[in-house]
């Protein structure tokens, strides 16, 4: 009989991502189940690679916006089932709502424990309990085995699913040239949602000069608006770089970043699009750590560029201000460093 699970995750785009490996264990070990996932738009590319998983979208803006907007989706939801089980990944305030709703009609749900005492433990300013939580992979995996649904992690073909998208010609290039210069080619992500964990422009812009100088082709990624502006401002001054940025479809720039040799990123959504692609990444890390469970899927831990010092992490998502006052976790951090990584001298 075929099981119908219903899984939320509305935001944000690295940690939807980060679920992508974890539906397609699933669906081998359950390949007849049926797979419903519920984010916001923007997550459809992502999800939809995988076979035997729907994408249902959400609009948390207008039509299932506050109290009435979420009993209008469970409705919805509901008409759509019966459920075998209700999978929360998120574990925030709207999907409390929403799984105490299935609760009361009788659905079985499960929900993610965030290791929030043992975050708060590690990146707490004195007498900081320094150690490797789990992955937020792993995380993801307990709340299906907690459902009636336990499963191994097996090996994620994302560069096969996410190299097969065709280019429309309503981006202005029917297919992005891979470059003419011969080299590698290398992807640059800069940017990251909190400024603690961005590395000093200058420092990036060293780096790419370094790049271009040993012969690698260099692709600029970010987003629409400021962040375009910016990286078209450092293309033209480059003789082997250019951007899309916010010129492609979440589809399109994730089979552009499955023909990278590398990409070089902050802890940001970047390192973990890269990562479903099948990308080698080289990640800078600065106010986060990778201990805190937020690493590339598959990624390896030899490529994160990072110094240790006794107030490191200062904070899950670096949305926190330095309390040193001198960012010496990102300062310190040489280019030299990352292009060592890089070409892994």
């Amino acid at each position: 009989m075929t099981k119908k699970l219903l899984v939320f995750r509305f935001s944000a785009l690295g940690d939807v991502a980060m679920t992508v490996p974890l539906l397609w264990s699933l669906r081998q070990k359950y390949p007849d189940s049926e797979i419903w996932f519920v984010s916001r738009p923007f997550a459809k590319d992502l999800v939809e690679a995988v076979q035997g998983v729907h994408f249902l979208p959400v609009d948390l803006k207008v039509k299932h916006k506050g109290l009435p907007g979420l009993i209008r989706l469970f409705k919805e939801l509901n008409q759509l089932g019966p459920w075998d089980a209700v999978i929360d990944l998120h574990s925030v305030l709207r999907t409390h709502v929403l799984t105490s709703l299935f609760k009361l009609s009788g659905t079985k749900v499960s929900k993610i424990d965030k290791g929030r005492k043992e975050k708060k433990a590690l990146t707490r300013k004195n007498k900081k309990d320094f150690r490797r939580l789990l992955s937020t992979q792993e995380r993801y995996r307990q709340v299906f085995t907690n459902a009636g649904y336990p499963f191994d992690m097996v090996e994620f073909p994302g560069k096969e699913l996410y190299g097969q998208v065709t280019y429309s010609k309503n981006t202005g290039d029917s297919s992005p040239p891979l470059g003419d210069s011969g080299g590698p080619l290398i992807g640059i992500a800069p940017f990251a949602k909190h400024q603690w964990k961005m590395w000093p422009e200058e420092k990036m812009k060293e780096l790419m000069q370094m790049l271009e100088k040993a012969g690698f082709q260099i692709y600029l990624f970010g987003g629409p608006g400021e962040e375009q502006e910016k990286l078209e401002e450092w293309a033209s001054k480059l003789k082997n770089a250019r951007t899309f940025a916010g010129q492609l479809s979440m589809a399109q720039e994730l089979k552009l970043i499955s023909t990278l040799s590398v990409m070089v990123s902050m802890d940001s959504a970047n390192m973990h699009f890269a990562s479903l692609a099948g990308t080698r990444v080289v990640s800078i890390w600065g106010a986060t750590h990778p201990y805190a469970g937020f690493y590339g899927f598959g990624q390896s831990t030899d490529d994160a560029v990072q110094i240790e010092l006794p107030c490191r992490p200062c904070s899950v998502f670096g949305n926190k201000p330095c309390h040193r006052g001198d960012f010496a976790c990102m300062m310190g951090i040489t280019p030299k460093m990352v292009f060592n990584k890089i070409v892994k001298k």
